[in-house]
């Protein structure tokens, strides 16, 4: 996984045209349940942050991308739960990991809306809570405004924190 971010923020680099489409498309994997049982996709994320302040390449267009992406992921995995509800557990990849929705249903039925924001900050939970969410019938828009809300902050915390290391390594670069 390391060098699939690391070959990833290297193509980022080289055509910085690509980063917002690029970050899209791995937010949207790393929130829908399935696939981000596979691929996670928070450490290209990162590494895509780095990038950001050394190369001089924009932040808005990154970050705004994150968040649709994040969200849209969401959205459909609450879809998926919703229009699925108990075949979900029986479908792989989820097969495969019994435990996941167990985990992610008594995280919603304890915290209610709040779970989704703060399932997105937790990997094992981030695949989970919406599926959950959509198979226990959270209300629609309730989940809607956390799921919006969440992606975004999600996005910019991964982004930032990326920035930061990024910044950093090149202090040290030009220190030594």
């Amino acid at each position: 996984m390391e060098d699939y971010a690391r070959a990833l923020a290297e193509f980022v680099r080289e055509h910085q045209a690509w980063a917002a489409p690029i970050v899209l498309v791995l937010a949207f994997g790393e929130s829908l349940a399935f696939i981000s049982l596979l691929i996670p996709a928070w450490g290209a994320l990162v590494a895509i942050g780095a990038l950001i302040g050394a190369s001089g390449m924009s932040f808005w267009p990154v970050w705004i991308a994150g968040g649709i992406g994040a969200a849209l992921g969401d959205w459909v995995s609450y879809w998926f739960g919703y229009r699925y509800k108990e075949h979900v557990a029986q479908m792989w990849p989820l097969s495969r990991y019994p435990e996941i929705l167990p985990r992610g249903e008594a995280f919603v039925k304890k915290m209610g809306v709040p779970s989704i924001f703060i399932g997105r900050f937790f990997g094992p939970l981030r695949a989970s809570v919406p599926l959950a969410a959509g198979i226990f019938e959270m209300p629609y828009w309730s989940f809607q405004l956390a799921n919006w809300v969440s992606a975004f902050v999600w996005s910019a915390a991964l982004l930032l924190f990326g920035d930061v290391i990024g910044q950093i390594a090149e202090w040290l670069w030009r220190t030594v």
